[in-house]
């Protein structure tokens, strides 16, 4: 069936229901009282970990927040990680990919340990990466040089490139970020690394004329990035909370013509640790670290549970995608 588009005289967007109940407070059912959709752990291919929110730069709207001094998230262990992976092989989750997010992933001394102790046992592993002076320090390239020499395209970096112009990516990220982030990849590039991007669809331009940019952008360096696939240069749309969206119910499966199987939490979890825990605990999204009611308990066991889709960002970004499910 196709979408609806969301329009400001849909019933189903007013902030509160005729009722006063307020949207996105019930797990189980949604402001106007009608069963609200979960999703289950259908088909387990991504485990995420937080390496921590310590970043060397502060980027305007930062969803998770990260800065030089934001330590919510600490940084994971080497350790913590390979216990996690031994619990997939004991509860056999069919994961392909450990993926790796922060803050800025290198920050944390253990990010090559976590990398090749995961590419050793056989799974592909992606980082997220702002590829600038963490990434740079020689300490680092060493053991990254010798993770993509002994892993080659097991192993990829994705870039986080905001735009495809120095200046609008430097608005977001800072004077230079642009040029410094460049020099990373183009260190990359001769290492024979694996690369991806991810940008955002913050400006004014169709997803063409992004897409176009940046493969003239790799174009210009020798960059073996596909521009027109959407898995290897990824175009996020920016995350405001603040953008009233509908609560997604379970006749929205039928009427958008969707499966729960197509919803993120289908098929991973996130592994944090947060400031002062004793041990990490596992989160049902990547998107909403500090959301209380999406951590799912300390062990893969206690997060094979559904989740509810009780969250703005679950509407908006993993289900409705501009659609919306009102009949």
């Amino acid at each position: 069936m196709k979408d609806h588009a969301i329009t400001p005289d849909d019933a189903s967007l007013t902030a509160q229901a005729p009722d006063g109940a307020a949207k996105f407070s019930d797990p189980a059912v949604t402001a106007k009282g009608e069963p609200r959709a979960s999703v289950p752990l259908s088909h387990p291919e991504t485990l995420w970990f937080n390496t921590g929110t310590l970043c060397n730069i502060t980027c305007v709207n930062c969803y998770i927040e990260s800065s030089p001094n934001n330590d919510r998230l600490v940084y994971i262990t080497e350790p913590e990680m390979r216990a996690y992976l031994d619990e997939l092989t004991a509860r056999n989750w069919p994961v392909r990919e450990i993926a790796f997010t922060g803050g800025e992933p290198f920050m944390n001394p253990e990010m090559c340990a976590m990398a090749r102790t995961a590419l050793a046992r056989g799974y592909e592993v992606l980082i997220l990466t702002n590829a600038m002076r963490p990434m740079m320090r020689k300490s680092v390239q060493a053991e990254l040089a010798a993770l993509i020499a002994d892993y080659g395209p097991r192993l990829t970096l994705r870039i986080s490139l905001d735009h495809w112009s120095e200046e609008m990516h430097d608005q977001m990220r800072g004077k230079q970020a642009f040029a410094r982030t460049l020099d990373g990849m183009i260190w990359l590039r001769d290492q024979g690394a694996r690369m991806a991007v991810a940008g955002r669809t913050l400006w004014d331009e169709s997803d063409a004329e992004a897409r176009a940019g940046y493969a003239a952008l790799y174009a210009r360096h020798g960059f073996d990035i596909d521009a027109s696939d959407p898995g290897t240069t990824v175009l996020f749309p920016e995350m405001d909370e603040t953008v009233d969206v509908p609560e997604i119910t379970t006749a929205c499966w039928d009427i958008l013509g969707k499966s729960p199987r197509d919803v993120m939490c289908a098929s991973s979890r996130m592994v944090v640790k947060r400031k002062g825990a004793a041990t990490p605990t596992v989160l049902a999204c990547t998107l909403l670290p500090y959301a209380p009611e999406f951590e799912l308990g300390t062990t893969l066991a206690e997060a094979e549970r559904d989740v509810a889709l009780n969250h703005p960002h679950c509407a908006k970004f993993c289900v409705l995608g501009g659609a919306s499910c009102s009949a």
